[in-house]
């Protein structure tokens, strides 16, 4: 039995079924991405959504969906279903499913009477094409597919709108046609594995609504330009493929490449085996060499704090070690430019924060932690140490050393840290002066350093670093009730009980001992946790918005004000490990169950961006995070090898 399965009552309830969607990649940007229904619910929803570099650093989603139609006896069934303005679906193909599965690749069963029809999808890793594999199970009569190509050509984030300006040819190619609306496109070819006959009826479809962007109160009407449709005979146990794409192919060529990328698949069949794949699709590989982490879908960019985040459990805990050195190698090359000639503006965006090299350092110590300092020593000492000194040395342009070893920065006008939500260019939650996990991090990667290079000048310049700051930094956050202060900054103490605070405890160093971790980790464990993660405000604290809804305005406040996020809950599970050893482990495996439960929801077998702070802890936000994913995969690495 498939781990995730969907029966027909659940699909053909359009009020169970839309808010599920389902996304695929191909590693190197492109994806495909709907709910299971396969009716779009988002601007960014399509069936090809391709990087065109040649138009900016975004998405475009070229070919937005393609409907099938039966027909039998000169009687069509349309498969489709497309939500139009006020409400309406038409068609209403979903009533015609009978089973939706996702453990290998999506997909569909449909009976239409005495026809039953499958249909997978499928991508093509590093190469910007996707697959329609359509078998005809069982039919007892004469029986032929009509498949109609609806475009878009436009940015994920935006609309198009019926106009005159679009190239409206279609010359044909082998088993197919090619399409390019707009200059600077790309030219699209829709093939077929068998001839088709291609009817060109040109028109406008006007009116597709998408009830997400709906609700977040962006606009939300689109139409799209449907040029004609392909009819295809299709007999008893055959199958036919339908390819999209942005190079022309060999149609004989489908069957075998189709087999040959399914064969690559892990299969969803565990919730360890979901979070591997979703992980997987956030990988972007460029040549041979250069490898990125996308900070989600299906709006998500190359980040340099998520990929250094994200960095250990998307490449460790699944065992990609080399992926590991493939990716900070990458970054780095970034990062060390960054450091050197002050200039950041490379393929990774906000390499020039200032804990960035604070997080890279965190992330080479988990390679440690894994692999052994032997080998990270031989690897990337060289790069730690040019981080720390970096740092230590306050050459970083907002990020100041203090006379007690402590760091500051100016976050007042600009977010500079993970909680970066901002209205007409000014932080909701001004962070600034000396931050909690950005102190906690320095003492960490002081520390790290100093083991790493243990016996040399260096080694013992950096530890006696850490043990000035190790009283400077309780005196300054560690308050009268036993819990951290957000930030200082001035006279000012932030009593607001955040997350941030969980960072400082969950490190391997930590300035706090035992016993003042663990009164921390009460209050996190009173205020902050939830099923799905840390809330990134208590309830009890001024301003807490626990859901992530409505206006951009409304939803930005809420932001970092009380949703909870799961990439948190990698360094509660740390701290609370650290402090109760052993029998501890139960208690954190069974707080991942919230995660799993989470498979069969929202984007199926992925994390969310973030999740309300009540009840029932809704997921909103980007449907695929790479961070969420990632610290989920690390604490289950963390608990398989205490288990051991």
């Amino acid at each position: 039995m498939s781990y995730l399965k969907f029966d027909k009552n659940l699909m053909i309830n359009l009020e169970q079924s839309l808010p599920k969607e389902m996304l695929r990649t191909n590693q190197s940007g492109a994806y495909h991405c709907t709910s299971i229904v396969d009716c779009n619910t988002r601007k960014q929803h399509g069936l090809l959504v391709i990087p065109v570099p040649e138009l900016g650093n975004t998405s475009h989603v070229m070919l937005s969906s393609l409907d099938v139609t039966v027909i039998q006896h000169g009687t069509p069934f349309n498969l489709g279903i497309h939500r139009y303005q006020g409400g309406v679906y038409a068609p209403q193909g979903h009533k015609y499913i009978r089973e939706f599965d996702c453990e290998s690749v999506p997909r569909t069963t449909y009976r239409v009477g005495g026809v039953i029809l499958t249909k997978e999808k499928i991508f093509i890793s590093n190469e910007n094409r996707i697959l329609i594999r359509y078998t005809l199970v069982d039919a007892h009569s004469p029986t032929t597919l009509r498949l109609r190509p609806h475009l878009a050509f436009r940015e994920a984030n935006a609309l198009c709108m019926a106009n005159d300006a679009l190239d409206t040819s279609m010359p044909e190619c082998p088993n197919g046609v090619s399409c390019c609306l707009y200059p600077g496109y790309p030219r699209l070819f829709m093939q077929m594995s068998r001839k088709p006959e291609w009817h060109y009826e040109p028109n406008w479809y006007k009116g597709f609504e998408y009830v997400k962007d709906m609700e977040r109160g962006v606009p939300y009407v689109e139409d799209l330009w449907v040029p004609g449709y392909f009819d295809v005979p299709i007999k008893k146990g055959e199958s036919i493929i339908f390819s999209a794409g942005i190079s022309e192919i060999s149609p004989r060529s489908l069957s075998k490449m189709y087999e040959k990328e399914i064969a690559t698949r892990t299969c969803r069949t565990s919730f360890f085996n979901c979070l591997k794949n979703a992980v997987k699709q956030c990988y972007i590989k460029e040549g041979d060499d250069r490898m990125y982490l996308i900070s989600g879908f299906p709006w998500g960019k190359i980040l340099a704090r998520n990929t250094f985040m994200a960095l250990p459990g998307s490449t460790i805990a699944i065992s990609h070690r080399d992926d590991f050195h493939k990716i900070f190698d990458t970054a780095w090359s970034e990062l060390h430019t960054f450091m050197t000639t002050g200039e950041a503006d490379g393929r990774i965006a906000g390499m020039d924060l200032p804990d960035i090299p604070l997080w890279a350092v965190w992330a080479v110590q988990q390679y440690a932690k894994n692999y052994g300092v032997d080998d990270t020593r031989e690897r990337y000492l060289a790069q730690v140490k040019e981080m720390v000194d970096y740092v230590a040395e306050g050459r970083h342009p907002n990020l100041f050393v203090s006379p007690d070893g402590l760091l500051s920065t100016d976050g007042s006008k600009t977010p500079v840290s993970w909680m970066n939500a901002s209205l007409d260019g000014h932080p909701v939650v001004a962070r600034s002066g000396f931050l909690v996990e950005f102190n906690a991090l320095w003492y960490n990667a002081l520390v790290f350093a100093s083991r790493l290079a243990e016996g040399t000048p260096d080694g013992e310049r950096w530890a006696e670093m850490a043990e000035k700051i190790k009283p400077a930094f309780i005196d300054m956050f560690l308050n009268d009730y036993g819990y951290l202060y957000d930030y200082v900054d001035g006279a000012y103490a932030d009593p607001s009980v955040r997350p941030n605070m969980a960072v400082a405890i969950g490190l391997d160093y930590s300035p706090l001992d035992r016993r003042q971790r663990k009164g921390v980790l009460d209050t996190v464990t009173r205020e902050l946790l939830t099923p799905k993660g840390l809330r990134t405000l208590s309830p009890k604290s001024y301003g807490y918005r626990p859901n992530y809804q409505g206006s951009p305005y409304d939803r930005e406040m809420a932001l970092h004000n009380g949703p909870a996020r799961p990439w948190l809950m990698g360094f509660y599970a740390d701290a609370y490990l650290k402090v109760f050893g052993m029998s501890g482990v139960g208690y954190i495996d069974r707080m991942l169950i919230g995660f799993e439960d989470e498979m069969s929801r929202g984007c199926v077998g992925s994390l969310s961006q973030l999740y309300d702070g009540n009840p029932p802890y809704s997921g909103r936000g980007a449907i695929s995070h790479v961070t969420n994913v990632a610290e989920v995969l690390r604490t289950i690495r963390t608990l398989k090898r205490l288990d051991v």
